[in-house]
């Protein structure tokens, strides 16, 4: 491009990061303050960020490695989802879980590879227990369309030879305590996290030729002409540096890259206040459990207990709005909390009273043909952008193959990564935006109980 490129404010992330509001003060990183020199930057400290800088402290032995944050660790997207690490085939923008049998094992396996990233990154930490738990994944249905889909869903898992386990009303009421699921599916090889506390771990834990610096938000960016350094200013510095990985997801486009191909949307969350002694008894179930609704437009809900003394509280995240400004207004989140009121009441009529602390929406990332926006995007600028609605596994991913592309490492799990399209052309305003939110509104009422 060859030119010098300004980002504009950082959208503003409705409510609190809940995830990391119930931890103990976490570690916390300095501001880049001065100008500097670093062999290598990457930009964004979510589960991208995070994956490119480990990968690269791998590959690279001791070469200075910065990664800018533009807030506070853990407090934007990355801490803001649901914690479910999935292996198998799970897009936001489909109809169904079950898709083309050659596509989908690709994806298992370079799902799986990020996994075992994860968890090697969490072992090294060493991160509590709880905070990231390869435990597998249910998806559970609570009426005929939703089992409809898990049949679906069962005879594409024959097909590819997966392991699963069918899963009945009554096993579905031991494991969550709740009468209001009919039939579900538990996959082994996924894993939950806490997220915001898996983002901490693992920003605490960085190799020393990893400089990380938050509230550094690149205030403009200009890529080097004729082999000359790329420059990245913030607020109060500025690092030159002849390679960049940017680990922005949606925010790739304040950058200049990939316009008129991205899709930003909001999901949006609610978190319980802890949950007293007596309504757990009532509750009952297991301790730490996460439902996957079996249509992808319904509610998923989640347990989580006693991490770092946050006390037992339940998470409903449904609802999802196209926001190509970057920003989710008010009404998007009132709308959002009557639908979590609604499912939260089908679905826990024991625990009336209970009453939500926190509730929040988070940024995901789409393109229209559910691929990344990766690779090289002019001399020493890499992407490792657009998640598609699954950024813990799929960021873990993108961050580990844009370090081995930027490196020259060669490897069976980029060549297959390298196989994916380029993101396809939007169509033009107002018909995206109209059509994107009226495709998501009727799916959402067809979804009906399931949401």
């Amino acid at each position: 491009m060859n030119q010098c490129l300004s980002t504009k404010a950082l959208p503003a992330d409705p409510g609190p990061s809940a995830w990391r509001e119930i931890l103990e003060p976490g570690p916390s990183f300095a501001p880049l303050q001065a100008d500097i020199d670093a062999d290598w930057v990457v930009v964004g400290a979510g589960f991208a960020g995070l994956a490119a800088a480990w990968r690269l402290s791998q590959l690279v032995n001791d070469e200075r490695i910065v990664v800018l944050e533009a807030g506070r660790v853990a407090e934007g997207p990355a801490g803001r989802n649901s914690g479910f690490m999935i292996d198998l085939p799970h897009e936001l923008n489909s109809t169904s879980y079950a898709g083309a049998t050659e596509k989908d094992a690709r994806d298992i396996r370079l799902h799986r590879a990020a996994i075992d990233f994860a968890a090697t990154m969490a072992a090294e930490c060493q991160l509590p227990s709880g905070v990231f738990d390869r435990c597998g994944k249910v998806t559970a249905a609570c009426a005929a369309r939703g089992e409809q889909h898990l049949v679906d869903y069962e005879k594409h898992l024959q097909a590819m030879g997966e392991t699963y386990e069918t899963l009945s009303a009554q096993d579905l009421k031991e494991y969550t305590g709740i009468d209001f699921y009919t039939r579900g599916l538990f996959t082994p090889h996924a894993a939950m996290v806490q997220p915001a506390a898996f983002i901490q771990g693992v920003a605490a834990g960085l190799a020393p030729s990893v400089t990380l610096y938050e509230c550094s938000p690149v205030t403009a960016f200009e890529p080097g002409r004729q082999g000359a350094r790329h420059s990245l200013t913030t607020p109060q510095g500025m690092v030159r540096t002849p390679r960049v990985i940017l680990a922005v997801n949606g925010l790739i486009q304040r950058f200049g890259y990939f316009p008129g191909r991205l899709l930003h949307v909001f999901t949006y969350a609610s978190m319980t206040r802890a949950l007293a002694p007596d309504e757990i008894e009532r509750l009952g179930g297991q301790p730490n459990w996460g439902i996957i609704p079996a249509d992808p437009m319904g509610t998923t809900v989640r347990r989580t207990s006693d991490l770092r003394g946050s006390g037992h509280r339940l998470v409903v995240r449904n609802h999802g709005t196209l926001n190509q400004s970057y920003e989710a207004s008010s009404a998007n989140m009132r709308r959002a909390a009557k639908l979590q009121d609604q499912a939260f009441k089908n679905r826990f009529p024991m625990l009336s009273g209970v009453e939500f602390e926190y509730r929040w929406g988070g940024r995901l990332c789409l393109s229209l043909n559910s691929v990344p926006a990766f690779g090289e995007l002019e001399p020493g600028v890499f992407s490792a952008c657009c998640q598609n609605g699954l950024g813990t596994v799929k960021g873990t991913l993108a961050g580990m193959m844009a370090a081995e592309l930027a490196t020259g490492t060669d490897s069976e799990l980029l060549q297959s990564y390298q196989t994916f399209d380029a993101p396809k052309k939007l169509p033009p305003e107002p018909f995206l935006g109209w059509g994107a939110n009226a495709t998501m509104r009727w799916r959402e009422y067809k979804a009906g109980i399931e949401l």
